[in-house]
């Protein structure tokens, strides 16, 4: 069985800077995508960004210049590196792989629990 577990959320000040990461358990050969989706209070889930297995990158507008993902396929592990930190990022912060592929199956699609990330102006 595949889970996804992530980590690194807080309380920050805005200007700041968190570091997220979710790494994936189970015997794993291979993850198509990882990403990274957000949900504010009363709002809908949105990406924020995500990275292929061979590195493409895609980024909301809303975070371009500020954030930056990236993956340790290795170790089956994304991370999201969050600087300049604004009161509008504050929200629960999910990670999510998609083609998650195993010895007996491939997973189409895996959530963690969320983690969440409060910024205070």
């Amino acid at each position: 069985q595949v889970q996804l577990v992530g980590s690194g959320g807080g309380l920050v000040q805005a200007g700041g800077s968190l570091r997220l990461s979710c790494a994936a358990s189970g015997t794993i050969f291979s993850i198509n995508l990882m990403g990274w989706y957000r949900q504010a209070p009363g709002e809908q889930r949105e990406l924020v960004a995500s990275i292929t297995s061979s590195g493409s990158l895609n980024y909301a507008d809303s975070v371009k210049g500020r954030f930056t993902i990236s993956r340790d396929n290795a170790k089956n592990t994304v991370y999201l590196q969050m600087n300049s930190l604004k009161p509008e990022d504050t929200a629960v912060y999910y990670c999510n792989a998609r083609g998650v592929f195993t010895s007996s199956y491939t997973y189409p699609e895996v959530w963690d629990q969320g983690t969440l990330v409060t910024v205070s102006s």
